[in-house]
């Protein structure tokens, strides 16, 4: 049977430890923050022409719409 004391010295309780200097780290920080803003344009970009293929699919089904009313109001003045 395993106590606590037994857990706490079997997984060790650190983590690597990492030094690199203000201009590494400022490099690392643009880095992100490119990969964020490169990222958020693709998703613009993505949203934009989901956007206008919808768009493009109810302009289209209105006109379907519209031109099967005008067939059935003049068949219905007959």
């Amino acid at each position: 049977m395993y106590s606590m004391f037994d857990l706490l010295f079997e997984t060790p309780s650190y983590r690597p430890v990492y030094i690199i200097s203000d201009s590494e780290m400022r490099e690392l920080k643009k880095n992100q923050h490119q990969g964020e803003l490169d990222e958020i344009t693709k998703q613009k970009v993505k949203l934009e022409d989901a956007f206008k293929a919808q768009l493009k699919h109810l302009e289209e089904r209105e006109k379907e719409v519209k031109k099967e009313l005008k067939v059935l109001s003049a068949s219905k003045d007959k």
